[in-house]
């Protein structure tokens, strides 16, 4: 039945890279002959996407960038349009990357290309009304978190919850979890280091704001456990350049290429930037705290809009405060320190936390990527019926 399928993906960052391998994966599973093209990044072109773009040239962040960069977009937008509207593929799936793809799904669902859309746009946090937008776009939201089904099911929107891939991959049990990703290329693990993890972002902006902060509160830190040393993952070889620089003459913190989940394996606790990293540090049993600053600019647009009480994933899915968020100002390297601290001790404070995490992770552990290939099969399935019937 699915023998000679052709999808159009479009991931536009890392993250969605990394599901849109597994959604391939599952899929192929279901349909081995499965052919994908659109725009993919290394993770994708692994499990042989035929990418028309690099997956860098959709990654922006901010209100103000993708403002910059609005000519090359458009014009990215109009040649895939076009590709697809020439040479069909059977259904068309936007990971994440919401400014982008859902400019590209509405026009091609009004084509008739059934549109799948994987994690939904945080039209529940800000800018609510673009659920009209989304009810155009897309004839089914696959839903990474529970809630998020939940808001789109109140607006008559079709949405499914998956789950969250990273829930599925990770182990439940933390000691496991820890096993499963071991450390290397560091001289830092030795028995007497308490290591601690510092995750200033994937993204140069994010690592020019966010890094020198967490830099300044390891001292502070290291002045009540003077054993501490620090790892930083950098996500690529020019931020692993950019940081070794940032943390030279800096002997108890080290940069090492990648490693991410790796590093909150073997931290005793972590900072942690608003972002997917603080689902990933929940989920690997990494107690911590998170941070962020934006471009000043970005963040006054942003906090006016913004309908949540939280920005980190951890308290979004947990519905209360349960790790400390700081931004902007706030996010000081003596406020920092001071939420950190009390988590590298034995006790209720660190043991509550990880009780709620263990929660947590069972919760979105749905088996996410063979959910969503099916609901995106299924969806293929009702259009060839209706085209066949109507």
């Amino acid at each position: 039945m699915h023998g000679s399928l052709k999808i159009g993906m479009v991931a536009g960052e890392a993250s969605g890279d990394m599901l849109g391998a597994g959604l391939m994966r599952a899929l192929r599973q279901q349909c081995p002959t499965a052919e994908f093209i659109g725009i993919g990044g290394p993770r994708m072109l692994g499990q042989g996407m035929r990418s028309f773009y690099p997956l860098e040239r959709l990654a922006v962040m901010g209100f103000v960038e993708p403002l910059r960069r609005l000519p090359e977009l458009w014009r990215i937008k109009a040649d895939l349009l076009a590709r697809f509207r020439s040479a069909p593929p059977d259904l068309f799936i936007g990971i994440d990357a919401p400014e982008f793809n859902l400019r590209l799904e509405a026009p091609l669902k009004a084509a008739g290309i059934p549109v799948a859309h994987y994690v939904s746009p945080s039209v529940w946090a800000w800018r609510q009304g673009r659920v009209r937008t989304v009810r155009r776009a897309v004839d089914i939201m696959l839903c990474l978190l529970p809630f998020e089904a939940d808001f789109y099911h109140r607006e008559q929107v079709p949405a499914l919850f998956v789950g969250h891939p990273l829930a599925d991959e990770i182990p439940l049990d933390g000691q496991a979890a820890r096993a499963a990703n071991s450390l290397t290329g560091t001289d830092s693990s030795t028995g007497e280091d308490l290591l601690i993890g510092l995750l200033p972002g994937s993204r140069a902006a994010e690592i020019e704001r966010i890094a020198p902060l967490f830099f300044a509160a390891a001292e502070r830190i290291r002045a009540a456990h003077p054993t501490a040393r620090f790892l930083v993952p950098a996500a690529n070889a020019k931020l692993f350049a950019r940081l070794t620089d940032m943390a030279q003459g800096r002997d108890h913190i080290e940069v090492l290429a990648g490693q991410a989940r790796a590093v909150l394996g073997a931290a005793r606790a972590a900072l942690v930037a608003s972002g997917t990293a603080t689902l990933e540090a929940m989920l690997m049993k990494c107690p911590l705290a998170v941070a962020y600053r934006a471009d000043p600019l970005s963040f006054f647009i942003g906090s006016r809009l913004v309908k949540t009480r939280f920005i980190s994933l951890v308290n979004l899915l947990a519905g209360e405060a349960l790790v400390a968020e700081r931004l902007q100002r706030q996010a000081t390297p003596e406020v920092l320190a001071a939420d950190l601290l009390p988590l590298l001790e034995s006790g209720t404070v660190r043991d509550s936390m990880l009780a709620q995490f263990d929660r947590l992770h069972a919760e979105l552990r749905q088996g996410g990527s063979a959910r969503a290939a099916r609901a995106v099969l299924n969806l293929i399935a009702e259009s060839d019926a209706h085209r066949r019937h109507g």
